[in-house]
């Protein structure tokens, strides 16, 4: 993406909006970027990857002050560790784009090519991530500008450390594991993704160049998954003896004390939504405190770099004061909304205020055993993995205890019995968990014909 040419667009008027971008405003599946934002049922909706995630506690400040002169003011990060800047029109996206060329913001071309959070900063960071993106994009720029690939393509380069992207699942990643190998796997997360290759740099880089290039003949919104098994062995034929060690993610959320002493504070807006007022608010208490940097990461929130240990607990008073967390383990953690009612023109339900319900109605649910999926139609933009999802439909709500919004429910509730069926969940896992079992555990035993019945029961 460019913002210069977001920055042409608006200066020739809004033919470029209103035309040859229109197709990808509308297009289903393409990233709202700024040269093609996406219309919402708030405004239209951009999203950034700012190089390496990477912005001064002044640049932030500067793009939450746009979002809220030429927005609606509301920003989201997403569950990847991308900023979203809602309630556009088309006449203020090249405004944005102009504030955030003056606030010195770079949006590297081509797709958003995420990277570890605190690359460059974290002393056990293995290998040099930010390095590796360079490399890529400047040994493989036409096939990464390929208009023959999907809009959604997901390409991760994990430098490993104190908080790697073994959450965040690509259609490619790039892993490191030493100071000179890197491992590259596809379709998958930190436990799931399907090794290919391993090597050094060079290596790795030619294996990313012959993926890009088996999807690039596959066709436009082709993924990682739909390149047959065979062509992939015959491309990498030493792939089936390729260790793969699965790993987990740390958590966001709270004070983290780096190797080298230096401490962090995770952040996460409620939701992984701030108002701009509120983010402007924090980042002058922050600034006044020391810290120096953000660094925007998956699960929907950032890192304050830079503070010391001893402003740590008034920062974290002030975040909640602002409608922010920064304690690990709150309820709010193990729930994936996507915008809902009212900002998504999809959504049938506002998946933040039933949110909110549930965490006061049902705290059974909230053990840390599953995600709860609120999702405000079948798209399931919030969460792509399995979980306990909750989606809106015409009808009202379908309920799947393992599965995906778009999946077939395994019960299906009527919009004016929302209420009624999740008091009547947490009373059934209440009655029916085993001592010592987990919440995910016991809706397993208890399975769709015992939720079902539980759910109907007056």
């Amino acid at each position: 993406m460019s913002i210069k040419a977001a920055k042409a667009s608006d200066r020739t008027g809004e033919a470029d909006l209103h035309g040859r971008s229109a197709a990808n405003m509308h297009r289903r599946g393409a990233c709202p970027a700024l040269a093609a934002p996406m219309p919402t049922g708030d405004g239209l909706l951009v999203r950034l990857r700012p190089t390496g995630g990477a912005l001064t506690l002044s640049q932030f400040a500067s793009l939450a002050r746009s979002a809220a002169a030429h927005g609606n003011g509301i920003l989201e990060i997403t569950a990847r560790g991308n900023l979203q800047i809602r309630g556009l029109r088309a006449e203020t996206v090249g405004q944005l784009a102009a504030d955030i060329d003056a606030a010195g913001i770079i949006i590297p071309e081509g797709p958003a090519i995420e990277t570890s959070p605190l690359h460059g900063i974290d002393p056990e960071e293995i290998s040099d991530a930010a390095a590796m993106e360079m490399a890529l994009r400047s040994t493989l720029p036409d096939l990464l500008a390929s208009p023959q690939l999907a809009p959604k393509l997901s390409l991760v380069l994990d430098g490993g450390g104190s908080f790697d992207l073994s959450a965040v699942s690509a259609d490619i990643r790039v892993v490191a594991q030493s100071h000179r190998d890197w491992l590259v796997a596809i379709n998958g997360d930190g436990e799931t993704a399907m090794p290919v290759a391993i090597g050094p740099a060079e290596t790795a880089i030619s294996a990313v160049g012959e993926i890009l290039s088996l999807l690039a003949t596959l066709g436009q919104g082709r993924r990682a998954r739909d390149i047959d098994p065979a062509l992939l062995r015959a491309r990498f034929p030493a792939m089936d003896g390729i260790p793969f060690n699965p790993s987990r993610a740390a958590p966001l959320a709270g004070s983290h004390r780096l190797a080298d002493g230096k401490i962090i504070l995770g952040v996460r807006p409620e939701f992984g939504q701030m108002r701009a007022s509120d983010l402007v608010a924090l980042l002058d208490l922050a600034k006044a405190r020391g810290a120096a940097a953000i660094r925007l990461s998956p699960g929907r929130g950032f890192f304050l770099i830079g503070l010391s240990a001893d402003t740590v607990p008034a920062m974290q008073v002030a975040a909640a004061r602002h409608g922010f967390s920064t304690q690990p383990g709150e309820n709010t953690e193990h729930i994936a909304t996507c915008a809902g009612a009212g900002a998504c023109g999809s959504a049938f339900y506002e998946t933040r205020t039933l949110a909110r319900r549930l965490i006061a109605a049902a705290p059974a649910l909230f053990d840390g055993s599953l995600t709860l999926h609120l999702s405000g139609c079948a798209k399931g933009c919030a969460h792509a993995r399995p979980a306990l999802t909750l989606t809106g439909s015409a009808e009202g709500y379908g309920l799947i205890l393992n599965g995906l919004a778009a999946d077939l429910p395994d019960e299906r509730i009527a919009g004016g019995r929302i209420d009624f069926a999740i008091e009547r969940l947490a009373r059934t896992i209440e009655d029916n968990k085993d001592a010592g079992e987990s919440t995910a555990a016991c809706l397993t035993r208890l399975g769709a014909t015992g939720v079902s019945k539980a759910l109907r029961q007056e």
